[in-house]
C-alpha cells in the first residue's frame, strides 16, 4: 500500500514537471476539457435554475389548490376548442363554498394591467389582482408589513390595496407605504399591507411586481365581465385531489346549467397539469444539454489522448531507462494515467470557474435562481477523472508495453 501511495505521489510530481515544461501545449490540451467541463457544469447550473424557477412558479399557484377556469392550465395550441366557452361567473365561487364538502377555502379572482402612480412616481402595466379575503389561505404568500384586507372590507368593496415588494420599493423608496394613498387606473386606494419578496418565477416576475385588491372592489371600479374570472379552491388536507376535483366538476356543471349529455365547458386544473405540460420541455432541455456536453467532452478527450501519445513518444528513451533500472509496467502505466488526469483536473478547475461566472450572470440578468451546488462540482471532477483515465489509457498502455532495449535505442 505504501509503495502504491509513493507511486501516486511521484506520478503527480512528474506530471506537474511535464506539464510545466510544455506550458503552451498543456494549455491548448486543457482547452477542450475546459469547454467540456464548462458545458457540463453550466448545463447543470442552468437546469437547476430552471427547475428552481419552475418550482417557485408552481408554489405561487398554491398547494392543494384546484383552479376552475375556461382555458386549460399550462396553455394549449388548440385554442379553437375553448375560445367560444362562456366566461366563469363569480357566483361559481359562492356555489362551491356552499355545497362542497372538500373545499377548505374558495375565492374568485381576476386580473388586469393598470397604471399605478403616486405623486411623481408611476409604474405602467402593473398587474392588479382582484382577489377574495381568503387569498392568504389559498396562496403561499406572507406579509412583510401591514395586514391583508378583511372579509368585511372585501364584501363592502373598500378601496384598500396590498402592494408587491418591488412595487412598494419603487413607489415608496424612503417612507413606509402603510397608510399612504396610491392611484390605480385613476382610482385612489389606501395601502394597508406589503407582501414579502417572492422572487422571480420561471414564467414571469411573480407577485413582487403586482398588487392585490378585493375582488368586489375590482368589479365596482372596472367590472369583471369578459376579463377571464378564475375560481380557486383550497382542498382540505384530509381529501385527495381526485375526490375534490370530481365534486367540484359536479357543482360547476350544475351552476352552469349543463345537461348530463353535454361536455364540460370549463376546466378544473391543478399543479400536476402544469408539470405535465412542462415535462416535454424539460426533457428537451436535458437531451440537448447532454448531447452538447457529451460532444464537448469527446473533443476534449480526443485532445488529451493525442497529446499523451505525443508525450509517450517524446519520453520513450526515459521509459527505457526507467524500465532498465527496474520500473514495472504498472509504474509506467500509472505515471501517464496520472498525467492525463492532472491535465483534465486543471481544465476542470478552469471550467468550474467559468460556470460559477455563468451562474452569477444568469442570476443577475435573468433573475433565475441558478446555482452551482457541491454535488455538481464533485460530478465535474468525477468526469475529469473518467475522461483522463478513459482517454489516457491507450497512450499509457503503449508506454508501459515498450521494450526496454528498443526504447533505449529510440532517438
Amino acid at each position: 500500500m505504501r509503495r502504491f501511495v509513493f507511486e501516486i505521489v511521484e506520478g503527480v510530481r512528474i506530471a506537474g514537471q511535464a506539464i510545466w515544461a510544455n506550458k503552451m501545449r498543456s494549455v491548448l490540451t486543457t482547452l477542450g476539457i475546459v469547454i467540456g467541463i464548462a458545458s457540463v457544469t453550466g448545463m447543470a447550473t442552468v437546469i437547476n435554475g430552471i427547475e428552481a424557477g419552475f418550482q417557485q412558479s408552481l408554489s405561487s399557484l398554491g398547494s392543494n389548490v384546484l383552479h376552475v377556469q375556461v382555458w386549460p392550465m399550462g396553455g394549449t395550441n388548440q385554442w379553437w376548442k375553448y375560445i367560444n366557452r362562456p366566461e366563469i361567473d363569480p357566483s361559481v365561487a359562492d356555489a362551491i363554498d356552499r355545497r362542497s364538502r372538500y373545499a377548505e377555502a374558495t375565492m374568485a379572482s381576476v386580473n388586469e394591467s393598470y397604471l399605478v402612480s403616486r405623486r411623481d412616481q408611476s409604474l405602467e402595466g402593473v398587474t392588479v389582482n382582484g382577489v377574495g379575503a381568503n387569498y392568504p389561505r389559498i396562496q403561499s404568500v406572507g406579509l412583510q408589513r401591514g395586514r391583508f384586507f378583511s372579509r368585511s372590507e372585501a364584501r363592502s368593496a373598500r378601496s384598500v390595496i396590498v402592494l408587491g415588494a418591488r412595487v412598494a420599493d419603487e413607489m415608496f423608496p424612503i417612507v413606509s407605504p402603510l397608510g399612504k394613498e396610491v392611484s390605480v387606473g385613476g382610482h385612489r386606494f389606501d395601502v394597508i399591507g406589503v407582501l414579502k419578496e417572492q422572487g422571480g418565477g420561471l414564467f414571469g416576475g411573480g407577485l413582487d411586481g403586482e398588487v392585490l385588491i378585493p375582488f368586489d372592489t375590482f368589479d365596482a371600479r372596472w367590472g369583471v365581465r369578459d376579463r377571464g374570472v378564475e375560481v380557486k379552491v383550497k382542498v382540505a388536507p384530509s381529501t385527495t385531489m381526485t375526490e375534490a376535483e370530481s365534486e367540484i366538476i359536479g357543482i360547476v356543471r350544475v351552476e352552469r346549467g349543463l345537461r348530463p349529455t353535454e361536455e364540460n365547458n370549463f376546466e378544473v386544473g391543478q399543479q400536476s397539469d402544469v408539470r405535465e405540460q412542462f415535462a416535454p420541455v424539460k426533457r428537451g432541455i436535458y437531451g440537448v444539454g447532454i448531447f452538447l456536453t457529451a460532444l464537448a467532452l469527446l473533443v476534449g478527450g480526443i485532445g488529451v489522448m493525442n497529446i499523451m501519445f505525443v508525450s509517450v513518444k517524446e519520453r520513450t528513451k526515459e521509459i527505457g531507462i526507467r524500465k532498465a533500472v527496474g520500473a514495472k509496467k504498472r509504474t509506467i502505466l500509472l505515471q501517464f494515467l496520472i498525467e492525463a488526469v492532472v491535465i483534465c483536473f486543471i481544465g476542470g478547475l478552469i471550467g468550474i470557474g467559468i460556470s460559477a461566472g455563468i451562474a452569477a450572470m444568469v442570476r443577475s440578468t435573468l433573475g433565475v435562481a441558478a446555482s452551482l451546488p457541491v454535488s455538481t462540482v464533485m460530478l465535474a471532477f468525477g468526469i475529469c477523472t473518467a475522461v483522463g483515465v478513459g482517454f489516457g489509457l491507450a497512450p499509457a498502455w503503449t508506454g508501459a508495453q515498450a521494450e526496454p532495449v528498443e526504447a533505449l535505442r529510440y532517438e
